[in-house]
């Protein structure tokens, strides 16, 4: 395991990050296995919310799909490891408030929780299973026409 991985691993343990995935796939009844880079992976999660296909919790990664689904999901899981890092740079659970108020933000934004928010940006859109969406209208036109950049750019 490279040593960064071993760092994400050590902090989410200490920042108890871990722990709470542990116990919420426990609660969902989720089956935990070992997965690569340090992670957990939890499957067969029975609980209705969050309604994400998966989440992540420290260095769990809890979904409702089974192990050969979870299986072949290679890009969402590694969407999912990146929210580790994001858990073990913003201290462990403490990312959670940040992640929904984020998540507030995109959605004034844009009507949809993903598209503007920083930890999804950041953990790859698309691979999440997120699409882009513009800015709501109002505030496209608030914000007026916008000038490319070599309009703005003395000659």
């Amino acid at each position: 395991m490279r040593g960064a991985y071993r760092a994400r691993l050590a902090l989410n343990v200490l920042n108890g990050s871990t722990l709470a995935g542990i116990l919420v796939a426990a609660a969902g009844r989720a089956k935990l296995s070992r997965a690569r880079d340090g992670l957990v992976v939890a499957v067969g999660y029975r609980f209705p919310v969050p309604p994400a296909p998966a989440f992540c919790l420290g260095n769990v990664i809890v979904t409702r799909l089974d192990a050969q689904g979870a299986g072949n999901a290679g890009t969402l899981l590694a969407h999912e490891a990146r929210h580790a890092t994001q858990f073990a740079c913003c201290g462990g659970v403490t990312m959670l408030p940040l992640y929904f108020l984020a998540a507030g933000v995109s959605w004034l934004l844009t009507g949809d929780f993903g598209s503007q928010n920083i930890f999804e940006r950041r953990a790859g859109l698309a691979e999440g299973g997120y699409t882009e969406r513009p800015l709501r209208p109002a505030l496209t036109r608030l914000a007026g026409p916008r000038r490319s950049s070599s309009a703005s750019q003395p000659r």
